[in-house]
């Protein structure tokens, strides 16, 4: 993984393509590479890091067609030489995914006479599609390919320097751009929207095969006829609107998105909201997907009275899962395309439980598969750490435990006044930033801290701890506030910070002295609280307004992204594009 962009046509493909890799930049990468097709051969050009320095080496390419690729490391060390394209022979590719039985594959391919330059499975790809070339015509060779390869792959393909490019996916996103007198590859729409709106949708096991003027897609080494989609999402979706980063700006879409949700689903009578015919819930994410659906766990039990598991996806098919009941198995991810979490949904559909997706791309995996699907309509999210998309999940969470209470007569008041006003409240919040830059000008030389709370202040504790580490690097912990003081406390130093929320007041005493407990060891303590809990003390504080505790989290994760954004700004840290991470992790 993580990007891939493929053009044929009219236009400077040197252009488009390098359009399209920083459109893909939000997926996480380090290193990127480009295939120029040209009149005698395919011109390859990598580079370590960033895409602006693989355009500084690139001249005026003359070309009418080639692929490009962001690479997020998997096997294999982050150099020039394991970047893509790869070439063997007569096949020039791009590739995410991960083919797990490349060891094998490259043993019996040296047995043949390859030999391989790189460290990656993609290369090994490469060189088997080219061995069955020697015998067989390329939709043949193709067919092959894909018969002996397991794991995950999309795949953009030249064969020879005939302007043609191939593409197929397995387990991995690809999605066609459909132009005039020009046709895209792409991992996702945002690299082609500046040029084309239309799309085609590369279902698993599909072949593409993409000229300057036509798609033509094999199913079986037949063709077949595929619907073209058309998208709503703007090119402009990418500026930056005036802010120095994307997640300042995603940041401040906050109050947008979360009133743009709440009006479409509060007062309709979507039944996917309504989960009352369910005895048991299992929710199943990655990262700040899962994160949002300990807040919906939070909810749920406590409102809608539905015992609720919340599961890391890449464990979740590898345990004992009891569905002895009416289980409904809930998937949190904002692109659709996560694999863990993929592989999660498969094996619960496969045990013929009900899904419901919490998704944001309308179009991917997830949203095509899963029984039931809540579109979160956040829009392109650009920043590798995710602000809008995990605010929109957890909006989703708390309706679906309102709507479900409220069907069960166990919620009797009417809170749609609560929830309609949550967005100019946030808006409020977002507006007065001071306070948040001058506590980041205490705090950002630290290099170790904890998050502690109680209840749903432990799940909203886990992704403010989560978004401080991802983009500022700090190493920070989130603790329940109880659990601290059996063991871990013993990692408590002078000046350490300890952020402490507080949103519950039946736990708050309890939770004020945990706090205490690290004070007394030198510790700096930050509470976030609600106004209605706020109290004199020696301590930081943050105070955000106090509403139902169905929408309290809405109001104070966003403080801790506001947080988290201004220490890494003052450690001068990348923070749209933080080290080592993914926007779409493809991989298992």
């Amino acid at each position: 993984m993580c990007g891939i962009i493929g053009y044929i046509g009219k236009n400077n493909t040197k252009e488009v393509l390098l359009n399209g890799l920083k459109a893909l930049e939000y997926r996480g990468y380090d290193s990127a590479g480009v295939a120029f097709g040209e009149k005698e051969k395919i011109n390859i050009i990598k580079s370590v890091g960033k895409v602006v320095k693989l355009e500084k080496k690139i001249k005026d390419e003359k070309s009418t067609f080639g692929i490009a690729h962001t690479r997020w490391a998997t096997n294999g060390e982050a150099n020039e030489t394991n970047a893509h394209p790869h070439q063997v022979g007569r096949v020039t590719l791009v590739h995410n995914g991960i083919v797990e039985n490349a060891d094998l594959l490259k043993e019996n391919l040296k047995k043949k006479g390859y030999t391989f330059k790189s460290e990656t499975d993609s290369e090994v790809v490469a060189a088997l599609l080219d061995f069955y070339l020697k015998e067989n015509e390329i939709l043949d060779a193709i067919e092959l390919t894909k018969k002996d390869l397991k794991g995950s792959y999309a795949l953009g393909i030249i064969v020879d320097n005939t302007e043609e490019i191939y593409a197929l996916r397995k387990d991995s996103p690809l999605i066609l751009g459909v132009g005039k007198e020009e046709n895209f590859l792409a991992s996702d729409l945002p690299a082609f929207i500046k040029y084309t709106n239309k799309y085609i949708l590369l279902e698993e096991g599909e072949v593409a095969l993409l000229t300057n003027n036509e798609i033509k897609v094999y199913k079986n080494k037949n063709k077949i006829e595929k619907e073209i989609k058309v998208s709503d999402i703007k090119a402009s979706t990418n500026d930056k609107a005036g802010y120095d980063h994307y997640m300042m700006k995603e940041i401040m879409e906050e109050p947008t998105v979360l009133e743009e949700l709440i009006s479409k689903y509060l007062k309709s009578d979507n039944k996917m909201f309504d989960i009352s015919e369910y005895e048991a819930v299992d929710i199943v994410a990655c990262g700040s997907a899962m994160y949002a659906g300990l807040i919906g766990k939070n909810l749920i039990e406590e409102y809608a009275s539905i015992e609720v598991k919340c599961e890391v996806a890449s464990e979740y098919r590898y345990k004992k899962n009891f569905y002895n009941r009416k289980t409904l198995v809930i998937l949190v991810s904002q692109s659709g395309e996560t694999a863990d979490t993929i592989a999660a949904m498969r094996y619960a559909k496969g045990n013929n439980i009900d899904t419901l997706g919490i998704i944001n791309n309308p179009n991917s995996t997830m949203a095509r598969e899963c029984d039931k699907v809540i579109l979160t309509n956040a829009g392109v999210e650009v920043a590798v750490a995710t602000t809008k998309a995990y605010i929109l999940q957890s909006a989703v969470f708390s309706l679906i435990a309102y709507k479900t209470a409220t069907k069960k007569g166990l919620l009797k008041e009417n809170l749609e006044e609560d929830y309609l006003s949550i967005p100019e409240k946030l808006s409020n919040i977002l507006k007065d930033q001071e306070k948040y830059q001058i506590l980041a000008e205490k705090l950002y030389n630290t290099e170790n801290c904890f998050f502690i709370g109680r209840g749903i202040d432990y799940a909203i504790s886990l992704e403010g701890s989560l978004k401080l580490k991802e983009v500022s690097y700090i190493h920070s912990e989130a603790y329940q506030a109880g659990e601290l003081k059996h063991g871990t406390i013993s990692l408590i130093e002078e000046n350490m910070p300890v952020f402490c929320i507080i949103t519950d007041k039946n736990l708050k005493d309890k939770t004020i002295s945990n706090l205490k407990e690290t004070d007394a060891r030198g510790a700096i303590g930050i509470i976030i609280t609600t106004e209605e809990l706020d109290y004199d003390s020696s301590y930081e504080k943050i105070t955000v307004p106090t509403t139902s505790p169905l929408t309290q989290s809405l109001l104070v994760v966003p403080t801790l992204q506001l947080l988290a954004y201004y220490i890494a700004k003052l450690r001068n840290c990348d923070i749209d594009k933080p080290r080592n991470l993914a926007k779409s992790v493809t991989v298992e």
